[in-house]
């Protein structure tokens, strides 16, 4: 499952990425393999999402969410 799929409410734990290379920009934000990631909100036309990672809101476009496999908690 992709983390685009995710409903608002929902957490997962981050397990990989559906590209061969890792997305640098997604790393670097902090989307690392173990991470847990949980949906807060979605923008009133469903896009882009806001996440809770580490502590910190983020904000990420549906786009770039479908590129991280996650695991439903």
């Amino acid at each position: 499952m992709t983390l685009d799929a995710l409903a608002p409410g929902a957490r997962a734990t981050v397990t990989g990425f559906a590209t061969d290379a890792p997305p640098a920009r997604l790393l670097e934000m902090g989307l690392l393999p173990g991470t847990a990631v949980e949906v807060v909100r979605l923008a009133p036309l469903g896009d882009p999402m806001d996440l809770r990672v580490r502590g910190f809101h983020l904000s990420l476009r549906r786009a770039e969410a479908a590129h991280v496999v996650v695991e439903p908690a």
